[in-house]
């Protein structure tokens, strides 16, 4: 019987265990979205949750215990900046879990944890990188079409 033995162990050791899901909730805080297994998204939801409930209290102490547990203090300046006043209104339920089908190499079934609402901001962050790329395709063309031009008048 499995009385009282709550909690997925994801095949690790406690210590493992803690700092993969340590790094998968500051990774989602910067990132906004993540792909995982399944079985790791749905173990670091209340994890995450519980980030996000800290950064809407906004207090100090919210502050030293989010620093306690996230790995960077870019991730925890995020959070109380930007990811918590987002959901000052809703009552938890801040993130989205979606299956993505199988991982080529096992078979592990795949999901996409995202949080609500950063739709905008991957959008914006996607478009930014097309934009550089356009930019640097171009450069290329340019450094390319000189270097044909100057061969060109070499061998005349």
């Amino acid at each position: 019987m499995r009385h009282r033995k709550a909690g997925n162990k994801l095949g690790r050791n406690t210590s493992h265990r803690r700092a993969l899901l340590r790094n998968l909730v500051t990774s989602i805080l910067v990132e906004d979205r993540v792909e995982t297994t399944l079985a790791k998204a749905k173990a670091v939801r209340p994890l995450v949750e519980k980030m996000i409930t800290l950064g809407k209290k906004g207090d100090v102490h919210s502050r030293r215990q989010a620093l306690a547990f996230l790995m960077t203090d870019e991730s925890v300046t995020r959070l109380f900046a930007t990811v918590a006043p987002r959901y000052g209104d809703r009552q938890g339920g801040y993130l989205r879990i979606v299956k993505a089908g199988f991982r080529q190499g096992d078979g592990g079934e795949k999901a996409i944890i995202e949080l609500l609402g950063a739709e905008k901001e991957l959008g914006a962050k996607q478009q930014k990188r097309e934009d550089l790329k356009a930019r640097k395709r171009e450069e290329l063309q340019k450094q390319l079409a000189e270097q044909g031009g100057d061969e060109n008048s070499e061998a005349a």
